[in-house]
Order: C-alpha cells, then sequence, then structure tokens
C-alpha cells in the first residue's frame, strides 16, 4: 500500500480507509474500530441543516488558521452569525 497523501480535506479520511496514519505506519485495529464506531452513531444521526453545519466547520477549522478578528470578518461578510464566547474561549481563550 501506498503512503496517503497529507495534503487536502480528504487527507485523513483516505488514510483511514486504508488503516495507514499520514506518515505510512499501520493504524492499530484497536483505535480504527472505535473511529468506526463513533463515525457510524454520527452518520445515522438526523440532521437539521446544513448551514449551522457549515459555519461549525468554518468556525472549527477557520479558528486554526485565522485571528479571531479575521475569522468574525469573515463570518459578517458571509452573513452567519459572529463567534460565541464558548468559541472564542475555546478557540483562541489559549492563544
Amino acid at each position: 500500500m501506498s503512503q496517503p497523501s497529507t495534503t487536502g480535506a480528504d487527507a485523513v479520511d483516505a488514510a483511514i480507509a486504508q488503516g495507514i496514519d499520514l506518515d505510512g505506519t499501520p493504524i492499530p485495529a484497536a483505535k480504527l474500530d472505535l473511529y468506526n464506531t463513533v463515525m457510524a452513531k454520527e452518520a445515522a444521526r438526523q440532521r437539521s441543516g446544513v448551514i449551522t453545519s457549515m459555519r461549525s466547520r468554518i468556525v472549527r477549522i477557520g479558528a486554526k488558521h485565522f485571528s479571531q478578528d479575521e475569522l468574525n470578518a469573515m463570518l459578517a461578510e458571509a452573513e452567519f452569525p459572529p463567534l460565541k464566547d464558548k468559541e472564542i474561549a475555546y478557540f483562541y481563550g489559549g492563544k
């Protein structure tokens, strides 16, 4: 099996599907089993709307790449609600 790509949004999913970590080492079966059990539960969960999920992903991932002010401005520009106090504390509190 070839080593998976380490870039792009699907890199982790592709690596998990192959059972190979991004550094080429095998992912232990117990870790894969637990991940698959949790993801199966998540896949079965009823969804209420895409816009809320989009915002959640934007905040969770955007906080890794943008300052609080930048992310808040981008959210406003796209007409999403601004960062909540609990999001600021969680994602930016330690920075």
